[in-house]
Formats: C-alpha cells, sequence, structure tokens
C-alpha cells in the first residue's frame, strides 16, 4: 500500500467516526417494507409456481423511511417527517423507526389514506441466494392534500427550529408526498436556518434547483435529459449540465456495475467516476439508493469534500 493510499484509508475512517453524532431532519414517503419468506420445495398442482413453507415474516421501514434507519445504524440522530395511514401497518412503522433510535413526533396520520406497504414474497432453496417470487404493493400515490401539505410543512418548521439538526434529506419516492409546495417550503426552510439541503430526487431533479446535493439513478438522468449516458464522458457532461441548469451543488449518478459518479459544480469542482467495488455478489438491490444518500448527507454534514 502506498503512502497515500493509507493516509486515504485513515483519512476514510476518521471521517466515519465522525459520522456519529450528525443530526439530520428525513423528509420522506414512509412505507413498511413486509417480506414473507418461504422454503421452497416443489411445484404447484393448481398453477406453475412454488409452494412455500413458511419460515418467517420480517418488516422493516421502506422508503423514505430507509435513510433515517441507515443514518441512525452509523450513530446520527435522525428525525422522520411523513405521512402514514390510521392502520397496524402505521403503529408497526413507528415501533419499529423509535425502536433504532429515530424520533417519529414528525410521522402525520392521514386517516383517509393507507401507510403504503410493499409484501415481498421470498424463496429460499437450494439456490445461493434468497428469491424473490412477487411483491404486492397497498396504498395510495396521489398528492398530499392542500391541508395536510400544511400539517407537513408544519413540522419541517418545528424541527428546524429545534436548531439540532444542520441538514434535510428528501427521500422523494414520489408517492405524493414531496409536492412541489413542500419542496419550496424546504428550501425556504432551509435558507432560514442556513441547513444543508440534499435529496434522492426518483427522477423528478427539477424539483430540487438550488439544493446542495442531489442523486438520482442513471436512468433517471437519462430520462430527464432526453438521452442514453453510455460513457464516462456522456455522464461527466449531464451532471455538468444538471448543476448549471437547476443550480446544485453536487450532481451524484449511480451507474449500477459501473459505480457511481460525482460532479461538483465551480471552478474547483470537476467530475469523479467511482468504480464498483464489488458486482459478483449482489442479489438484491432494494435500498441501495437509500444507503447512498444518507452516507453522502452524513459526510458532507461531517466536512468531507463532496
Amino acid at each position: 500500500m502506498s503512502a497515500s493510499h493509507a493516509l486515504n484509508v485513515n483519512t476514510l475512517e476518521g471521517l466515519l467516526d465522525s459520522l456519529a453524532g450528525q443530526s439530520l431532519i428525513v423528509l420522506g414517503d414512509v412505507f413498511l417494507d413486509e417480506y414473507v419468506v418461504g422454503w421452497a420445495e416443489r411445484l404447484s398442482r393448481e398453477a406453475p409456481v412454488p409452494v412455500l413453507e413458511f419460515r418467517a415474516r420480517r418488516r422493516v421501514p421502506g422508503g423514505g423511511a430507509n435513510p433515517a434507519m441507515n443514518a441512525a445504524a452509523l450513530g446520527a440522530k435522525a428525525s422522520q417527517i411523513g405521512v402514514v395511514g390510521d392502520d397496524s401497518e402505521a403503529a408497526s412503522v413507528r415501533d419499529l423507526l423509535a425502536g433504532a433510535g429515530v424520533d417519529v413526533s414528525g410521522l402525520i396520520t392521514d386517516p383517509s389514506r393507507p401507510t403504503i406497504t410493499k409484501t415481498r414474497i421470498v424463496a429460499e432453496g437450494e439456490q445461493r441466494f434468497p428469491q424473490q417470487l412477487a411483491r404486492v404493493d397497498r396504498g395510495s400515490r396521489e398528492p398530499l392534500t392542500e391541508a395536510m401539505q400544511a400539517r407537513v410543512i408544519a413540522e419541517i418548521r418545528r424541527l428546524a427550529s429545534d436548531k439540532k439538526a444542520a441538514a434535510i434529506l428528501c427521500s422523494d419516492y414520489r408517492a405524493g408526498l414531496i409536492t412541489q409546495a413542500v419542496a419550496d417550503a424546504v428550501r425556504d426552510v432551509a435558507a432560514d436556518h442556513r441547513l444543508l439541503l440534499t435529496a434522492d430526487t426518483q427522477g423528478e431533479l427539477d424539483k430540487y434547483g438550488g439544493f446542495g446535493l442531489v442523486k438520482c439513478n442513471r436512468a433517471e438522468a437519462e430520462a430527464f435529459l432526453g438521452r442514453r449516458l453510455a460513457s464516462d464522458d456522456d455522464v461527466a457532461q449531464a451532471m455538468n449540465e444538471l448543476s448549471e441548469q437547476l443550480d446544485i451543488g453536487t450532481v451524484l449518478i449511480t451507474r449500477g456495475a459501473q459505480g457511481v459518479s460525482v460532479g461538483v459544480r465551480g471552478p474547483d469542482g470537476g467530475c469523479t467516476h467511482i468504480p464498483a467495488a464489488n458486482v459478483s455478489e449482489v442479489y438484491d438491490v432494494t435500498g441501495a439508493g437509500d444507503t447512498v444518500i444518507a452516507v453522502a448527507t452524513l459526510a458532507l454534514m461531517a466536512g468531507a469534500d463532496p
């Protein structure tokens, strides 16, 4: 190992330690992810599908709650803002988040909407990794009513006024929570309290103009720009366009097996392509983007260079 490499490793280890203790607000479409796991032993006589012998059922906070879970796992203090239904799934989400150390005082109950729940049917067997056979989604993706948007904005202002958080992370799963009005309010609150703004956009990049860090994947960037991004140069040009057009400090594009590209606006910026460390053992990408935005946000809060 070269001296410069050793220095980088030490710097990263020190940075990882400094992620603990950071405090942020996570605004996102809160889901309940449910996994029903069974052992696949035979095919059904009724249809060409496997019959699963039930083994386990587990529930975890998903969607826009996953970045808060990741932040809490790294020792940070996360406050979750979102909308859930008046149902047992909402109770599970609250209990699971609170059990992980996430502040759930910003979760708002809307009796007219069920808590978004994604049930994944997973088969275990002789194969090396569990296999997801099907997913059943329940919930509404309609935009929030104006009254509910006002309640969300009030929670953003309340938590920001506590002066404990240094950033607001928007995890937009396009399930109706982060409307243009809510996004505009986030910008105003962040300006008033000098908070870092980051977002995982699911492709609606224009909603997040003026943010410090905006993340999307390659397909979302291609759809927004209307062209393919086949090479590193294509991605670098795209990040430059996005940062200039939308006034974004740092654009982060995840590219699957090709890794991650980071573009920083300004004369001292530029583009960095980071290859994937391991592409051979990945069998479930659920939550990968949530992990990226959570860690990137905490790193910037801790003073890391983008």
